[in-house]
């Protein structure tokens, strides 16, 4: 899976402010060859990027401003998409816990650091333009201690809940959000550190992720299926459920799947084979919540000289679609209801 600097995508406090018109001269400045004999070492982080337009030149400086911090704040593209998607859907209601002024953005087309800006520039005589690219060390420290203090109380709310919320499928989802904030909040704070600044210890996503399955597997569904023929398809549901981390089995549980199966004889004229019809309905109900999660349906249709064999025919085809498709259903919609705003019920989430 590619990897990404977080910083291009994730949100930014500020757009990178760009001075005025490049200054034009025979004689390079100093600072083109060392940003550091214009900017104060001890303040800020200084690169200088060129290019053949203004844009190119100030892509280049903040992509080597960024460079400055290395591996440490690199996270995978889907950790960062799924941050930015919670994040910006205010799934867990960030600015809540914040008191903070902090205006949120979403960087457009440029690498963005909070506090970033675009010092000096100038233009030689062929045409090449260099700008300096700046981070003020304090400024951007204060504004992502801000965000890591943020996130960490975020992770508390939605993993400091009582047994009875966390095994179910809202325990399990904030379990989620708790690892994408995590994940992220560790590369913050890896840049806390780079800037100088005291971190306290931020446990990582995976650590969140792990409970997640650990719930799931908490979770028992009761399956009930109308009309099976030897326990096939309940068995196909099952392997699905079990395949995702949950238990099946058991009755006046909370999670139910509902199934029910017709199977219908057919004959055409003038073909000597037997055909079977077989439609299926599912539905995935939350049963304290009296709320459909999941609905499921197919029809197939197989054929063979018995009726007998066209009917085992239907189930086999049928047992085989659940398994190929359910399992992929299932997991969207653990992972749609991840995306989704949490409902409020007196001030908590969810």
């Amino acid at each position: 899976m590619p990897i990404i600097c977080f910083l291009s995508l994730v949100l930014a406090l500020s757009s990178c402010a760009s001075s005025g018109s490049a200054v034009t001269g025979m004689h390079q400045p100093l600072w083109v060859q060392d940003p550091y004999t214009r900017y104060n070492r001890l303040e800020y982080f200084a690169v200088v990027g060129s290019g053949y337009t203004r844009q190119d030149a100030e892509r280049n400086a903040l992509s080597g401003l960024i460079a400055q911090f290395g591996q440490t704040i690199k996270v995978d593209t889907k950790v960062s998409t799924t941050y930015l998607e919670i994040i910006r859907g205010d799934a867990v209601n960030w600015s809540e816990v914040t008191n903070s002024e902090i205006i949120i953005a979403l960087s457009s087309g440029m690498d963005n650091l909070v506090g970033a800006e675009i010092g000096e520039a100038w233009l030689d005589k062929s045409g090449t333009h260099y700008v300096a690219a700046i981070l003020n060390k304090s400024r951007a420290a204060r504004e992502y201690n801000d965000i890591v203090k943020a996130n960490l109380s975020i992770i508390d709310r939605l993993t400091n809940i009582s047994a009875l919320e966390k095994n179910s499928l809202n325990g399990h989802t904030r379990f989620l959000y708790a690892a994408s904030i995590a994940d992220m909040t560790v590369a913050y704070g890896n840049l806390l550190q780079q800037l100088g600044m005291p971190v306290q210890e931020i446990e990582r996503g995976d650590q969140y992720r792990l409970e997640a399955l650990n719930i799931l597997n908490a979770i028992p569904v009761s399956i009930r299926v109308q009309n099976d023929k030897s326990g096939i398809i309940e068995a196909a549901f099952a392997k699905v459920f079990h395949s995702l981390g949950f238990q099946s089995g058991g009755n006046n549980l909370r999670y139910l799947l509902e199934v029910d199966i017709s199977i219908e004889s057919l004959e055409y004229p003038g073909n000597l084979h037997k055909f079977a019809r077989f439609e299926l309905k599912a539905n995935f109900i939350d049963t304290c919540l009296k709320k459909l999660l999941l609905p499921y349906n197919f029809i197939v249709r197989q054929g063979h000289i018995t009726q007998i064999e066209a009917d085992n025919r239907a189930y086999l085809a049928a047992e085989r679609k659940i398994e190929e498709e359910y399992t992929m259903l299932l997991n969207d919609l653990l992972f749609s209801v991840m995306l989704q705003k949490p409902v409020k019920t007196n001030g908590a989430l969810f």
